[in-house]
């Protein structure tokens, strides 16, 4: 791979535009970072602001709702546009500045009200951030190529989770330094994190991909839907053995998604600044994890990364469940943020490289459609079960749908035949 700061003077055309590709994509990450560290604490400030278990579900799965509803129609109209990169950017920045609004409503409305009108802003925000998850990937591959794009994604990601460790401590020290301000350390946090966004916006924008030709048009109406869905499962069995496999493991993932904070904050009884160390750990380690895998993955291929990287996030959840003590959690969080990158590596790669090159943002929206599955009912379903029985429960059934997944790719021959 080209170094992405590698000056781009007297250098060939297709050169320089990689590095200039490169460029953007890895300092978008680095606004997505700052944003992203600072968003680990939004579930945090439902929870003491005395949100139920179910408010804090759904600010985890309504995202899910609206991309149950709208992932094929936004797909088929990506498909029709020569050009996604206006629509990931500037959708973007429409989610990223929800958080700044979070931080605003405590001025404008009585406090007890705060946490319904927050759940009613990211009910909003889920319609740009269902566009986002769909061109994220078609804008990444196109970008990279496939032969740079585990390369390209693992130094995104790598100066993502850096920059999300630096955002997620120094919000943390902030929030616990001036605890006895809530909720206004919290709108503070917030309302900076817009820094990141703009910086997201600026580089996004300038990503510079080739031009696709528009298919032919799609039939309208549901049942011409469900059948061209169908279809495209039907004619591409590497891809639909992957989705099935990775839907149940991703359901695993889900629903232990809320859970964690909510067992951090009511079962440990942990401070601002612990759970702020727990999230800079998880994502501080990414620096370094996605070289390892990208590396890794490159000389013995994606099969090891792929069992790795399961097998270990499955015993996640179950080991959290195990204990209170902050300095293990810690710890597990470290783990789980290295080898949680191997996963994002190997799934968004094989991904890919199931999908047809002319139609990419259709099958991304179909499997964005399953996991938006598991993303709406797991987070509620772990709530519940949490709620009503235990959190230690909870986390144990995570753990053992995640087991279930890893089992379902090895039968699948996931990663192993590409027909």
């Amino acid at each position: 791979m080209l170094g992405p700061f590698r000056s781009t003077t007297n250098l060939p055309a297709d050169e320089a535009l990689a590095i200039h590709n490169q460029r953007s994509v890895i300092i978008d990450g680095i606004g997505v970072g700052i944003v992203n560290g600072i968003a680990t604490f939004l579930s945090v400030f439902l929870a003491r602001l005395g949100a139920s278990p179910l408010l804090v579900g759904l600010l985890t799965s309504m995202p899910a709702l609206t991309g149950l509803l709208l992932a094929i129609p936004v797909g088929r109209m990506l498909e029709r546009q020569s050009n996604p990169v206006p629509w990931y950017s500037r959708a973007r920045i429409w989610v990223q500045a929800s958080y700044a609004f979070t931080g605003i409503l405590p001025f404008i409305i009585p406090l007890e009200y705060v946490p319904l009108a927050i759940i009613a802003i990211w009910a909003i925000a889920t319609i740009p951030q269902t566009i986002v998850n769909i061109t994220f990937t078609v804008v990444m591959g196109a970008a990279a190529g496939p032969n740079r794009r585990q390369q390209l994604m693992s130094w995104r990601w790598s100066t993502l989770g850096a920059a999300s460790a630096l955002s997620v401590a120094g919000a943390g020290w902030v929030l616990n330094h001036y605890e006895s301000a809530f909720p206004i350390n919290y709108q503070v946090v917030f309302i900076l994190s817009f820094v990141g966004g703009m910086l997201s916006f600026l580089f996004s924008s300038r990503i510079s991909i080739p031009p696709t030709a528009p298919p032919t048009e799609h039939k309208r109406g549901i049942r011409a839907l469900l059948s061209e869905s169908t279809a495209m499962f039907r004619e591409t069995p590497a891809f639909a053995r992957f989705i099935s496999a990775s839907f149940i493991f991703n359901c695993g993932l889900w629903m232990a998604m809320p859970l964690f904070p909510l067992y951090w904050v009511r079962v440990m009884q942990a401070s601002d600044f612990s759970i702020g160390l727990i999230n800079t750990v998880n994502s501080g380690v990414l620096l370094i994890a996605y070289f390892f895998w990208a590396r890794i993955s490159s000389q013995k291929g994606n099969l090891p990364v792929l069992f790795a990287s399961t097998i270990a996030l499955a015993l996640y959840p179950f080991l959290t469940g195990m204990t209170q003590s902050v300095g293990i959690i810690i710890v597990l969080a470290a783990l789980a943020g290295f080898i949680g990158a191997g996963k994002d590596l190997v799934f968004f790669d094989i991904a890919l490289g199931t999908m047809p090159k002319d139609r990419v943002a259709s099958y991304v929206a179909l499997q964005q459609l399953t996991g938006y599955v598991a993303t709406l009912a797991m987070p509620l379903i772990g709530t519940w079960i949490a709620d009503r029985f235990d959190y230690h429960i909870a986390l144990f059934i995570a753990a053992g749908l995640r087991l279930s997944g890893v089992v379902l790719l090895y039968l699948l021959k996931i990663g192993r035949t590409t027909t």
